[in-house]
């Protein structure tokens, strides 16, 4: 069932609701150590992006996606900062799109560099039923008590097609599109306002410029693993059922 809730928009400063970690995720040695071998292998990614960011700022997109419209575009007309990013994904967008409705700290995490945006903790690595009644007005939190500053909202969707996050500074826009064979094309947009005025615009400014890219991408590949895995195991489990059928009869 579609849900359409363009235009909807929530007021920032509702109190968000209460947050669920996921199941099994408990932080050990090995958690950091291989969140810490991730970050290392960010670091050049880190240092050359400035230096690439007509580049970076399209990774895996084609000209198309990057010229075509994509909800939220209207919102921060005077934004310094836009990347169009993409992936393609073997897996039906029915499947791909609970990995996007159950993210942030303190829920499922956020699919990238777990030591630096994460705190830590795993990201999940399965779908968690408890985490997938998306509204109007959800924050999606960056740390573990969150702000109007610090947690995008749910701002409008459209299941399973396309989702617009937002913040006072920040519009993050994902669409989700059905390709022939069942796969999906995985299109993420971002836009960011460089609030000079603000006393901490330069680490908003640092952020998007150097950590963005890495972090984006790492995010894209872990959506795609999550979602290409599960749907392994969904088509495993369907041979099997059916081979069970096949040999009673």
């Amino acid at each position: 069932m579609k849900l359409a809730m363009l235009g909807h928009r929530p007021v920032l400063g509702v109190q968000p609701t209460a947050s669920h970690g996921p199941s099994g995720s408990r932080t050990t040695a090995l958690d950091i150590a291989h969140q810490l071998v991730d970050i290392i292998c960010d670091v050049p990614r880190f240092l050359v992006t400035p230096l690439l960011r007509p580049w970076h700022r399209s990774w895996g997109a084609t000209r198309e996606e990057v010229e075509a419209a994509m909800p939220g575009d209207r919102l921060l007309p005077r934004a310094q900062y836009r990347c169009t990013r993409a992936i393609t994904v073997c897996a039906p967008p029915e499947e791909v799109w609970p990995w996007l409705v159950q993210v942030g700290v303190g829920r499922a995490g956020w699919y990238a560099d777990d030591l630096l945006d994460n705190f830590g903790r795993p990201s999940a690595r399965e779908v968690l039923p408890d985490l997938q009644d998306i509204h109007v007005g959800q924050w999606l939190p960056w740390i573990p008590h969150p702000s109007e500053r610090t947690a995008f909202v749910v701002d409008s969707f459209t299941a399973p097609e396309w989702l617009l996050w937002r913040s006072p500074n920040r519009t993050w826009a994902w669409r989700l599109v059905r390709l022939p064979g069942g796969g999906t094309r995985l299109i993420s947009r971002m836009h960011t306002l460089y609030e000079w005025r603000r006393p901490l615009v330069l680490g908003t400014v640092l952020l998007m410029e150097v950590a963005d890219f890495a972090m984006m991408r790492r995010m894209l590949r872990g959506i795609r693993d999550r979602s290409e895995t599960d749907h392994r195991r969904g088509a495993r489990g369907t041979r099997q059922a059916l081979g069970a059928v096949a040999g009673r009869s």
